[in-house]
């Protein structure tokens, strides 16, 4: 105790009058207590470390078992299929998933075209018009009356007022060295959009400018009719954009598999794979100074994960060909685990063997992408995969610990006040003995 205590040493009884370090008492009866709330605190960051580490690795392993349903999809990148035009300045055309591969012959008659009219021309848009009326019909809907009065007398409040109704047309002022004219156009291409104009009784004239016409096309040899430029009925999953007409020459559609969006998912599968695996591996690596490389190196869930990822690399199906397992697209197994991907090579098999690759990856509940999906579920899904139950252990341990502090935290301030309390008496006393020493001896010597 002479440590805490101060004062000067020539005293017969060292610190008497000087009093106690009540701190540094405090601080030594206390050093047991607070290197049991380090040592779990301690505890409860290296569980804490452990469940972000264990987070990441079951987030990568999701990213992987998204690009496993990527390939997996019926509808998805496998199934993509493309369609390239002939001629792009006669058409253009796209294909989706449903298309068939096959070659059409389209030729291109005329465009569909949309209505309009033009009035003659006014002095300017703000010119006063004549009062009166007129009727807009559209196709086959009902037609819309419009009358001029001093509320849109001039072609800017017309046509302003016009664009207020549902009249399918969209009306607009042109202006230009003759004048300012009133300008409709339909909001429908094609026969169901043409306008007349009836029933006029204003100051306008107006002057049919197009008559709405359906496009003509014949697809394979049999005539097309179409509202539209964009034409999606005439073959199965292929949307043809018709750009300008040609009569004499036939445009052909190639339609085949798109094979660039393949090859991006089978990369993008490739590289999942590789950034889970890496990650699980760092944490089993050994450091130079021998030290284990993650917070997880020695959790049993994720050395099964490890053996899992690995585990389904060698997998095969045979009766597909030459397409049987991953080495047939060139993608190896790594001696560090990860794997490689030659990506020409991928493209140029996929261009020769496209049915097989799909076969191998996507056979219903055989084929390689349904079998990684199996693997990662029993991994990842929550409640019953093997690292979702690993995370709530920890969690729930993390919990335990946090408690455990606290109530040794509590435990701790509370004693911490009592022994304040006890030794700052025992400082008082012991500042006080120099004066009770001396008014003993003065009664003593007075005796």
């Amino acid at each position: 105790m002479s440590s805490a205590v101060s004062g000067s040493s020539s005293s017969s009884s060292p610190g008497l009058g000087q009093g106690i370090d009540v701190t540094a008492f405090v601080t030594a009866a206390l050093a047991g207590d607070q290197a049991n709330i380090n040592q779990i605190q301690s505890q409860k960051t290296a569980v804490d470390n452990q469940n972000k580490a264990l987070a990441q690795i079951t987030t990568e392993l999701q990213a992987l078992q998204s690009a496993a349903f990527t390939l997996n999809d019926p509808l998805g990148s496998l199934s993509a299929q493309s369609a390239a035009s002939s001629n792009s300045s006669v058409l253009g055309a796209t294909a989706s998933s449903t298309a068939v591969s096959a070659t059409h012959s389209i030729i291109v008659n005329s465009l569909a075209t949309t209505s309009s009219y033009y009035t003659a021309p006014v002095a300017t848009s703000s010119t006063t018009l004549a009062a009166g009326s007129f009727t807009v019909k559209v196709g086959a809907a009902s037609p819309t009356t419009f009358t001029i009065d001093s509320t849109n007398n001039s072609l800017d409040k017309l046509a302003a007022s016009i664009n207020n109704f549902a009249a399918g047309v969209r009306a607009s002022v042109i202006n230009d060295a003759n004048g300012s004219r009133l300008a409709l156009v339909s909001n429908t291409t094609g026969v169901p959009g043409d306008i007349n104009v009836s029933s006029n009784t204003s100051g306008l004239n107006f002057t049919k400018a197009v008559t709405g016409s359906n496009a003509s096309l014949v697809v394979d040899g049999i005539p097309i009719s179409s509202t539209s430029n964009i034409v999606t009925s005439a073959i199965n999953g292929v949307t043809l954009n018709l750009v300008s007409p040609s009569p004499s020459s036939a445009v052909n559609v190639t339609v085949t598999p798109d094979t660039s969006k393949a090859t991006d998912s089978i990369s993008q599968f490739v590289s999942a794979y590789n950034t889970a695996i890496k990650d699980i591996n760092n944490q089993f690596q050994v450091n130079a100074d021998g030290t284990i490389g993650g917070p997880v190196h020695d959790d049993a869930s994720v050395r099964h994960a490890q053996g899992t990822l690995v585990g389904v690399v060698p997998f095969s199906l045979a009766g597909h060909n030459s397409i049987v397992k991953l080495a047939s697209l060139v993608i190896n197994l790594n001696n560090d685990g990860t794997l490689s991907i030659d990506h020409s090579k991928v493209s140029s098999i996929l261009a020769s063997n496209y049915s097989d690759v799909q076969n191998f990856l996507q056979s219903a509940s055989t084929g390689f992408a349904q079998s990684l999906n199996t693997a990662l579920s029993s991994l990842v899904s929550s409640g019953t995969g093997a690292l979702s139950l690993d995370a709530q252990g920890l969690s729930s341990t993390s919990q335990s610990l946090n408690q455990t502090i606290s109530d040794l935290q509590d435990a701790f301030n509370t004693k911490q006040a009592n022994l304040n309390l006890v030794y700052s008496q025992v400082n008082a006393t012991l500042q006080e003995l120099p004066l009770l020493q001396a008014q003993l001896s003065q009664q003593l010597a007075s005796a």
